[in-house]
């Protein structure tokens, strides 16, 4: 693993006793949030054998002939939950779309859930393909996956917390009934002569934080502001990435970093990944953390003007509402437009 990568961290000090090796995980976690806004994660609790069930499970969904896939449209029934076809989100705007396919996923909530009533963002129920080999071992494996993703989104959240001398339930009410999304991908083998196509455009995440499983093809890059160059991220078997997203990097006054990373698939292999985006009650109402109000002031040494917080309060709804839509339109934000300032993209 290259120096200038994100660090690689072990989480088993989170389900023990010893605290001095707790300390050494924030101190280690606040590090890799203020730094690079990566990291990866081993010893996290996650059975490699339910992760390959898991990638198994995507591979012959993504196998099925595209007019069966169809059927399970993400737009279909406007719950956000389904297909999407290849080449729909196209982030550096400069050729044909990003050569990708996936399948969204969440909680699975029945219609009469107050939360899917209310019609509040990345709330609904799951699409399960029927044409599948084995569809009851589909749902059985991506429902368990999910409820184990979403426990350990909640302590990597009471470790941020420590980070931002914050008590460890600070996070408890944004993870009540939260938007966590499970997003299956399929990226086929890219032109290896051509640098315009990507798997996926350079970009930031819009939600909290961001877990990947990937597979041991590779092909994830992030953006390294202080070599100002892409550094390649080495799949490690068993562990995840981890990635803070907009809402933290707003959340925080800019104390923890929203990176740019994208995907270049050119080995000649299929790529699959599955990205867990947790963001939270989607009523929560996100504003400046207590211990990251004077941050730029004390940053920059300053006072006055500088001081405070630099975002106004917004409902997680309304926020990730905003950024999603973002995404799958012409207003969405380019690479050059993101490169030159991250801030902007928080605003």
């Amino acid at each position: 693993m290259r120096p200038d990568e994100p660090p690689v961290i072990d989480f088993s000090p989170f389900y023990g006793t010893n605290e001095s090796q707790k300390s050494t995980l924030i101190e280690l976690l606040r590090h890799a949030c203020e730094q690079f806004g990566f990291f990866q994660l081993f010893n996290h609790g996650i059975t490699e054998s339910l992760q390959q069930d898991v990638l198994q499970q995507s591979k012959e969904f993504f196998e099925l002939p595209l007019e069966v896939k169809e059927k399970y449209n993400k737009d279909i029934d406007g719950f956000n939950r389904g297909y999407e076809p290849l080449r729909s989100q196209n982030f550096e705007k400069l050729g044909k779309g990003d050569l990708k396919e996936g399948f969204y996923m969440g909680k699975h909530l029945p219609f009469e859930d107050p939360y899917v009533l209310a019609k509040r963002f990345g709330q609904g129920p799951n699409k399960y393909p029927a044409e599948l080999r084995d569809p009851k071992k589909f749902q059985s494996v991506m429902e368990e996956y999910h409820e184990k993703m979403t426990k350990l989104a909640e302590n990597l959240l009471q470790v941020l917390a420590a980070t931002l001398d914050l008590p460890s339930t600070f996070f408890d009410d944004f993870c009540e009934h939260p938007v966590a999304a499970l997003r299956l991908l399929h990226y086929p083998p890219q032109d290896v002569a051509g640098e315009v196509e990507k798997g996926i455009g350079a970009h930031t995440d819009f939600g909290a934080i961001t877990i990947l499983l990937q597979d041991s093809t590779g092909g994830l890059q992030v953006w390294n502001n202080l070599a100002t160059e892409w550094v390649d991220i080495t799949p490690l078997p068993g562990a995840y990435v981890v990635n803070l997203g907009n809402m933290m990097m707003r959340w925080t006054n800019d104390r923890y970093l929203s990176n740019l990373h994208r995907v270049s698939n050119k080995d000649g292999h299929e790529r699959f990944s599955v990205p867990f985006f947790f963001s939270g009650n989607p009523d929560y109402i996100v504003r400046c953390l207590p211990s990251c109000v004077d941050h730029t002031a004390a940053a920059t040494g300053s006072s006055g003007a500088d001081t405070g917080a630099k975002y106004p309060p917004v409902s997680v709804h309304d926020w990730m509402t905003g950024r999603f839509a973002d995404t799958y339109n012409s207003g969405e934000k380019g690479f050059g437009d993101l490169r030159g300032s991250v801030v902007a993209e928080m605003k």
